[in-house]
């Protein structure tokens, strides 16, 4: 899939891996929903392949992210000087971040998991679709961006990162 580049193909690929992903894990049976991974991780470098132990810590790393973005775009707009990443963070040291994320929902169960983040996917859809197709994909439209474009974040927090947990979720059913 072509990173998306316009609006229209931003929420397109948007809503679609999302419900590709949907797709999955409804296929996956209801008693195995709460299951701990239990595939090879021998050959894995990221950090995240350790992070995340089941489908709950997939839902709601996207649902965090969705959180930065949202809070980030909103308080911006609302003429308030935030970055991106959660404070006390940086593109160096944001896996320290998704760790918080992991360890603050270790009590989430994964229906309320999979429910934030079908809420958060709408409200991120929504916002994309406030914007023009100027003001997401071109640069210098928004100081608080920086170099890159606000479309390259929603792709990123939306289809790009669906993609990510998709490979996540189909390992663990191809284990079951």
């Amino acid at each position: 899939m072509a990173r998306p580049t316009t609006k229209r193909d931003l929420i397109q690929a948007g809503n679609d891996m999302y419900e590709k992903m949907i797709m999955v894990l409804d296929s996956i049976p209801k008693e195995e929903l709460n299951r701990t991974f239990a595939f090879d991780l021998e050959n894995e470098k990221q950090a995240h392949w350790k992070r995340d132990k089941n489908l709950r810590d997939v839902l709601i790393h996207l649902y965090e992210w969705h959180q930065l973005l949202l809070n980030w775009v909103q308080a911006n707009q609302a003429g308030e000087t935030k970055q991106f990443l959660k404070e006390g963070y940086n593109w160096k040291t944001y896996g320290e971040m998704n760790i918080e994320f992991w360890e603050k929902h270790q009590t989430t169960s994964y229906e309320t998991a999979l429910e934030l983040l079908t809420e958060s996917h709408e409200q991120v859809m929504e916002l994309a679709n406030d914007f023009s197709n100027e003001e997401l994909f071109s640069t210098g439209i928004f100081s608080w961006v920086g170099g890159s474009t606000l479309g390259s974040y929603f792709v990123s927090a939306t289809s790009s990162h669906y993609d990510w947990a998709m490979k996540k979720i189909r390992k663990f059913k191809k284990s079951l």
